[in-house]
């Protein structure tokens, strides 16, 4: 039979290896204190996945994340530079490996990298399977907004996902309360009944965005209860808008336009013609509502390479200065 001490130093032995297993790498421990968990799970679009946390080697591909990595200063080892706006700083860290454009990646480039995550997704989430066996030990993580979801919802889960990674759960929160609060003044300050137009500026033409699937501005219609001025049977997420002549445009007389500059964000750096003027200069446009009544909201310059959470609740209060000024 054991003795009492006996049985105490088995069972305070077997409780040891027990928190240091759940703690992980043999951290030390005072008294009293456990070690920090070293991973996390993470329910994404492919299931849950385990992540090392902190990582220690970060590739990211996704341009709705790049700003938030950017302001929790999250260290890159590699990324899409050449996807980025001028707005983010990642874009000319040359300590950061060049991943290139999604149409001709490096995708070997990755390799060197050594990451232990991955966060995947947007123009690049066609390469998930090559990551997959590229680096087929790190945990790979995509949170693109899903079809049939409720996009801001989708996106204020991405940025909670992130906040887990990174131990940024309250500045995660407060993202994502900033966002509903935009969402809000919108909702409170739109008349109803009022119709709302989509457009995409690009290459000097002006593109339909049609409501709930169009590119960018499409699920803003039905997250902000918007009346569409004209809805198109067949519309699609064209990254250039739908091609609808600007005079049938015009002919649904829209009471607003919403604006996203394409050109503002990849084709900063040639020549190009803002999309402000263009819709100023339009011929067709001069006797619509929106016009006439300077009821026009443009999105951010940088919105097409960097349509994050920020991005949309900067649109968004845009918006409802807008909207609170015609109020008045």
């Amino acid at each position: 039979m054991l003795s009492s001490r006996t049985r105490w130093v088995a069972v305070t032995g077997a409780l040891a290896l027990s928190l240091t297993a759940c703690g992980g790498g043999g951290a030390d421990t005072s008294e009293g204190e456990t070690s920090a968990a070293s991973t996390v799970e993470i329910e994404d679009n492919h299931g849950t996945q385990t992540v090392d946390v902190p990582p220690e080697s970060v590739v990211a591909t996704d341009n709705r994340i790049f700003e938030t990595l950017q302001d929790w200063d999250v260290e890159l080892a590699a990324a899409p530079r050449a996807l980025m706006p001028d707005t983010i700083s990642y874009k000319d860290d040359e300590n950061i490996v060049d991943l290139g454009n999604h149409r001709e990646p490096d995708l070997e480039a990755v390799v060197a990298a050594d990451p232990d995550l991955i966060i995947n997704g947007q123009r690049f989430a066609q390469y998930y399977e090559d990551f997959q066996g590229l680096v087929p030990d790190a945990s790979i993580v995509e949170l693109d907004p899903r079809d049939g979801e409720e996009f801001d919802s989708e996106l204020k889960r991405q940025t909670s996902a992130l906040g887990e990674i990174f131990d940024k759960t309250s500045e995660a929160d407060e993202l994502n309360g900033d966002l509903d609060a935009a969402i809000e003044r919108v909702k409170s300050a739109y008349q109803e009944g009022d119709t709302v137009m989509a457009v995409n500026v690009s290459g000097g033409e002006i593109g339909y965005i049609a409501p709930g699937v169009g590119r960018t501005l499409g699920p803003l219609f039905e997250i902000l209860g918007l009346t569409p001025a004209l809805e198109v049977e067949g519309s699609t997420d064209d990254h250039q808008g739908d091609d609808i002549s600007v005079e049938a445009i015009a002919d649904s007389n829209p009471d607003w336009i919403l604006v996203m500059d394409r050109d503002a964000a990849v084709g900063a750096e040639d020549e190009y013609t803002p999309a402000q003027q263009v819709i100023e200069d339009s011929q067709a446009l001069q006797n619509v509502t929106a016009v006439q009544e300077s009821n026009i909201v443009y999105m951010p310059e940088d919105t097409y390479t960097n349509e994050g959470i920020q991005t949309y609740t900067e649109f968004l209060n845009s918006f409802a200065d807008a909207l609170e000024a015609m109020n008045n």
